[in-house]
């Protein structure tokens, strides 16, 4: 019996602590489209993203030329001269395989480009919002921002608007 008392009164004091708790939410990408510098951002990295894919798209062109011109003339080649047009053609491809990766790779330009445009302004967002949710005592703020498993979210909870205003932007 004396147990049960013990863990009733743990649950309720639990129970009661739950549910003083402040719980808010935020959209970064509503905020982040607030933020004029992260739309210069996005339209530089988009810039950059078409040039490289025309780069890669250009290189794999020149490899379907190579490849036509090898087939039309294929007959009328000997073995050897066979041998270095082929191998002419899967170098040149293995160029431009590695062009696409230095490009667009994990590591690649795109993505080291990405982050040093975006990354300081995504700092920014994310330190406003951990001042307002310690200025404010929130114990736990939630992006919803491409959380496609949080089905509905009352609106008197969105912080979004005050992390905007905190940052200086409308």
């Amino acid at each position: 019996m004396k147990r049960l008392l013990i863990i009733c009164a743990i649950m309720l004091g639990t129970m009661g602590t739950v549910s003083a708790q402040k719980i808010g939410y935020v959209n970064t990408e509503t905020i982040l489209n607030k933020i004029p510098a992260y739309k210069t951002a996005q339209t530089q990295l988009e810039n950059l993203n078409q040039q490289y894919q025309k780069e890669v798209e250009a290189g794999y062109q020149k490899v379907e030329e190579l490849y036509k011109v090898y087939q039309a003339d294929k007959i009328l080649l000997t073995e050897d001269m066979k041998k270095r047009r082929e191998d002419e053609i899967i170098n040149k491809e293995k160029e431009v395989k590695e062009l696409q990766r230095k490009y667009f790779g994990q590591d690649g330009t795109l993505s080291k480009k990405s982050e040093e445009l975006l990354k300081p302004i995504q700092d920014k967002v994310m330190n406003a919002i951990k001042d307002i949710a310690n200025d404010d005592g929130y114990a736990m703020i939630i992006d919803v921002a491409n959380n496609q498993s949080i089905i509905f979210t009352a609106p008197r909870y969105d912080i979004s608007d005050k992390v905007i205003g905190k940052l200086g932007y409308k």
